[in-house]
Formats: C-alpha cells, structure tokens, sequence
C-alpha cells in the first residue's frame, strides 16, 4: 500500500489516521461519559481529564494534519455503482464529522483553559491559553462540547452503518478501500 491516495484506494495514511481518529473518538467519549460521574475523592478525579485533555489535543494535531493532507492529497474518486444521493450525503457527513471534531476539540481546549491554565499533555510540552481568563467561558464551553460530542458519536455511528450496508447488502468496496485492501 502505497502512502497517497490514488484514483481508486485510498493512502496508508489516510487509512491510519482514519482509524486512529475513530479509536481516539470512541475512547475520548467513552472517558468523558465515565468521567462525569468521578467524585472528588475519586483516585482518577485528576488523572481521568489529564489523560482526555492531553489525548484532545493530540487529536487535534492528528487533525490538523489531516486537513492539510485532504487539501494535498485528493480522495479516491466516488464507486462507479454508488447513488447521486449517496454521493452527495458522503460528502455532507464528512463535511460534518470534521466540523464536529474541531467544534468538540476547541470547546474542550476552552472549558480546560477558561480559568487561564495551560495544559500539561502527558508532561511532555504544555499547550497556552490564549484566552485568559473570561466570564463564563467555561460552562458555554462546555455546553457546546457535551452537545458537539453526542452529535459526532451519533453521525459516526451513521457513517459506520453506512460503511456496513456498502460492504454487506451493496457489496462493494468502500468499506474495503477504507481498511487498506
């Protein structure tokens, strides 16, 4: 497998970071579920947000370069066999998977620096506020980011059941060109 996309397959990059980012979101989610439940005398109370903020950011980055590897790298051209409506609601899902990751990463990097704290990821560099310290940032932020969070597991779910229905009622390979074959 070569590391650009091609006409018809898509690159072992994109196919890395697509499966890196959809294990990074399931277990993201999941920790923010358990988390909410912590107690202060919990011996996971700080440790649980330390690992989901530094993993946030680090998705970030993945992100980031994703974005600019899309821009570069164009993506494998539509099945011959696949719908206009297929087609066009792929590209909106996507359009929205991405809008979904940035608006849950950006408003958890506001909830974690609304107090005007950098974060600390996994020890190894900190991450700045670049906002200081403003009125109320905090509980908008964190509105936008249970809501934004709960919108992307739903639409991934729908993406996933998507790629299913292609592999096993269409029979075709758009599941498989997604998992390197």
């Amino acid at each position: 497998m070569q590391l650009r996309n091609t006409a018809s397959r898509y690159g072992l990059v994109v196919v890395v970071i697509h499966w890196l980012v959809a294990l990074a979101v399931i277990g993201l989610f999941a920790l923010g579920y358990w988390m909410v439940d912590l107690t202060y005398y919990s011996e996971w109370y700080k440790t649980g947000p330390d690992i989901h903020r530094s993993l946030g950011i680090l998705l970030l980055a993945v992100m980031v370069f994703r974005v600019v590897w899309r821009v570069v790298n164009r993506s494998p051209e539509a099945l011959a066999g696949h719908q206009r409506w297929e087609i066009v609601g792929a590209h909106l899902a996507h359009l929205f998977l991405y809008l979904l990751l940035f608006v849950a990463m950006i408003s958890g990097y506001l909830i974690s620096t609304a107090d005007g704290s950098s974060i600390s990821v996994f020890g190894w560099f900190e991450v700045p506020s670049v906002t200081g310290q403003i009125k109320g940032m905090e509980d908008t932020a964190g509105v936008v980011h249970y809501w934004s969070t709960w919108a992307l597991v739903v639409l991934a779910g729908i993406h996933a059941v998507g790629a299913l229905k292609h592999h096993f009622v269409d029979r075709d390979e758009t599941l498989k060109r997604m998992i390197g074959h």
